[in-house]
């Protein structure tokens, strides 16, 4: 209805202006045509000086209005390294265009105002001005050399790639119909190879998993990046043209299919920094939800954001990530809180090479140190442990099918090799090794199969030089699951075995009985 009403409002509009333009020809043609000419031309004179007035203080007073909304202006200062310079150009520009934007608008109405039609006054042929013509061809010159040489240094520092030896992070973005998909390098630091052959619904950057450097690349729902670190972000599209825009960072790269493209720089303002400076400016103490007068302020709900800044089809509006910049220590307990694409997606797949490690001789570097860290982490944290439910670990690379108790993976051994290690380096632990089964199978059976397993465990140890009076091998048959056995998959979790240390318990309470001795 409201459309109706406004639709009728400009036909009604339309029609009063042609009834007018008649009505000023039948009073032109009753007063004579010259007349009316000098009257036109009076009332045009005027008005124009009118709208000259008013659009200059218009511009004047909205830009002094919204002056605290805009990129470069107020709390709006830029949050990267580069963009200082890039907004310094930016006002430089606006200096001298503004002066011209001044001067052609007061000259255009005002010669439209002095020099409208007089029949007392009659024109003046001037062919040509040599010092008018000198100064504007020089001025303009001049002040567009200026420019020009300050935006190709500002080019050359902005789009200036990172030096050899250089310390930085690297990320990759990705644009798509209609989202970014956003990739991080692992612990090694280094993103892997690629290949477009290789997209599926579970692999959308394609990454080939046969390259080490990507299993530990993580993907994670928002961008967290830490303050004063230099960024490189690697730009892709995987469909059409996109555009990586971080508008509070002065970051703005197309993202060319087919074409990768970059973008270094280096956030100087924490998220929490920036909202502290909206913060100071009472604009930004009105509800984040005009419809909610209790909602948050705006400089709380204040978040990076990631854009696309090209029309890339109906869902562009929708292209937009949360991006967050913290200190560099909450940056690093944000990276331990991560699981890399491959851990959480791949692993144990169809699409896992490494899903069957018998047929190579040798486990992957990064696969090794990840279960290092793992066992060792794992390990201590037992060791150090002083309540007895918390010092048991399970071994979770040594893997059994439903009725088996042989391992032969070089994950397994590669596994039970830093357990050897462990009690090579403390030869003072004492441990207990337990097998279990799922629930397939009699009582009995479980029972003679969760002893073989420990069993198995021992005979490696003691192969391998520990002495069997360190450690004891029992099984429990399936009488102690951590999991469900109605799914393959908790089954799985229940075929397993663990040790516990037992003699740092024992320590333990001695140390805890000679401290209560000498207390007394």
């Amino acid at each position: 209805m409201t459309a109706l009403i406004i639709f009728l409002c400009l036909i009604m509009l339309a029609i009063i202006i042609v009834q007018y333009g008649k009505f000023r020809e039948l009073t032109a043609s009753i007063r004579g045509e010259e007349e009316a000419m000098l009257e036109s031309n009076n009332r045009n004179a005027a008005f124009g000086m009118f709208f000259m007035i008013s659009f200059l203080v218009f511009c004047v007073v909205s830009a002094l209005y919204y002056r605290n909304w805009m990129l470069g202006y107020g709390p709006h200062t830029s949050a990267s390294a580069h963009g200082h310079e890039l907004d310094s150009l930016f006002n430089w520009t606006l200096f001298f265009t503004g002066i011209v934007f001044v001067v052609c608008h007061i000259f255009l109405f005002w010669f439209g105002y002095k020099y409208k039609y007089s029949k007392d006054r009659k024109s003046l042929f001037l062919s040509h001005d040599n010092t008018l013509e000198v100064v504007w061809t020089a001025i303009p010159a001049v002040v567009m050399c200026f420019l020009v040489v300050n935006g190709l240094i500002a080019w050359n520092n902005v789009m200036a790639d990172v030096e050899e030896g250089e310390e930085y992070m690297e990320i990759e973005a990705m644009g798509r119909q209609f989202a970014w998909e956003i990739r991080y390098p692992g612990a090694d630091g280094l993103l892997g190879e690629r290949n477009y052959k290789l997209f599926t619904p579970t692999n959308p950057f394609g990454q080939d998993w046969s390259d080490e450097k990507n299993l530990d690349d993580f993907q994670p729902t928002d961008i967290v990046l830490p303050k004063g670190v230099k960024v490189r972000v690697r730009i892709t599209s995987k469909d059409v043209l996109h555009n990586f825009d971080l508008p509070h960072f002065r970051v703005k790269m197309d993202a060319v299919p087919g074409i990768p493209t970059h973008f270094v720089f280096t956030p100087e303002l924490t998220t929490e920094e920036y909202r502290q400076n909206l913060k100071e400016y009472e604009d930004y103490h009105a509800p984040s939800d005009p419809d909610d007068p209790e909602s948050e302020p705006l400089w709380k709900a204040f978040n990076y954001e990631l854009a696309c800044a090209e029309l890339c089809g109906k869902g562009h509006y929708s292209m937009k990530r949360i991006v967050k910049i913290v200190e560099p220590e909450e940056y690093e307990r944000w990276l331990e809180g991560q699981t890399s694409w491959y851990d959480g997606n791949i692993r144990g797949t169809a699409d896992d090479p490494y899903a069957n490690l018998s047929e190579r001789t040798e486990i992957p570097a990064f696969l090794a140190g990840r279960i290092a860290d793992e066992f060792d982490a794992e390990a201590q944290a037992a060791l150090d442990a002083t309540d007895a439910s918390k010092k048991t670990v399970i071994l979770k690379h040594v893997y059994y099918s439903t009725g088996s108790y042989s391992f032969s993976g070089i994950t397994e051994k590669y596994y039970l090799s830093r357990l050897l290690k462990f009690m090579k380096d403390n030869p003072e632990v004492k441990i207990e090794l337990a097998g279990h089964t799922d629930s397939v199978g009699s009582e009995e059976s479980n029972q003679v199969l969760s002893e073989n397993r420990a069993g198995a465990i021992a005979q490696y140890l003691l192969s391998n030089g520990i002495d069997d009076s360190r450690f004891r091998a029992v099984g429990y048959g399936m009488n102690k699951p951590v999991d469900t056995n109605e799914t393959e998959e908790g089954r799985a979790n229940n075929r397993r075995t663990e040790f516990t240390i037992l003699n740092a318990v024992t320590a333990a309470a001695g140390e805890a009985a000679s401290d209560s001795s000498a207390a007394e």
